[in-house]
């Protein structure tokens, strides 16, 4: 396979690595702190700050754009919500299983973006942002994060995802745990960035689910279970905790 040298770059993660040049054809390879991968921002420390504010920037500029070219009339809630849904959440929700926030700075400057908008309808700017979530029937972008999440994970336990069981989970063998037929197996994890990674993170989330949700006969049926589930005001606690 022949490689495009100059667009061929070294990443070294980890505390521990030894920044060891690297050469193709004779050349050194450029060395970075912070690339793209399918548009992902990928640092050096893994951390997911720059791809939030990234994400944030992209979304907060369209977002202009319509406050700019919208007038009052044309304020209504249902073409506001049209424009947001289509145009600007896609930015703050692309592949989030891979770059979820865990820093509370991170969540808020995300968050932001919907708060924005959300203040932008005539009717809604003088209530409370929880009001206008209810008025608009809109989830908290980090609710809607933990549903995706559980979709994937969903999707991945249940052979719809083109990911393997393996690569990610293991069922938990523990005949005394309460609970559903498809617990997954809490491993021991030593980072808080290993911690918040995708196949951890969900875990306890999955787990605390019940058998009627997770045995939904389809990913259909599974997304109205989580719907109900978040319309139900006991869950609150659910789609908050960490």
């Amino acid at each position: 396979m022949l490689f495009n040298t100059s667009k061929c770059k070294v990443m070294h993660i980890g505390k521990s690595q030894k920044k060891y040049p690297y050469y193709t054809n004779n050349q050194q390879l450029e060395e970075v702190t912070q690339e793209k991968d399918l548009g992902i921002l990928i640092s050096n420390d893994l951390k997911v700050s720059q791809q939030c504010q990234s994400a944030c920037t992209r979304a907060m500029r369209i977002l202009g754009i319509i406050n700019r070219t919208t007038t009052i009339v044309f304020r209504h809630p249902d073409i506001m919500l049209r424009l947001y849904k289509s145009l600007v959440r896609p930015h703050l929700e692309y592949c989030t299983a891979a770059w979820s926030p865990h820093y509370c700075k991170d969540k808020e400057l995300i968050e932001r973006v919907q708060r924005r908008f959300t203040r932008m309808i005539p009717d809604l700017k003088n209530l409370s942002y929880e009001q206008r979530l209810a008025k608009t029937k809109l989830w908290s972008l980090e609710d809607r994060r933990t549903r995706a999440d559980l979709i994937e994970a969903y999707k991945i336990i249940h052979g719809l995802s083109a990911v393997r069981f393996s690569t990610f989970f293991e069922l938990s063998h523990n005949e005394r745990t309460r609970g559903h037929s498809l617990k997954l197996h809490k491993k021991h994890v030593m980072t808080d960035l290993r911690q918040h990674f995708f196949s951890d993170r969900i875990v306890n989330k999955w787990n605390s689910l019940s058998e009627d949700i997770i045995s939904a006969s389809s990913l259909n049926s599974f997304k109205e279970k989580l719907q109900r589930l978040h319309n139900d005001g006991s869950s609150t606690g659910f789609f908050k905790s960490a």
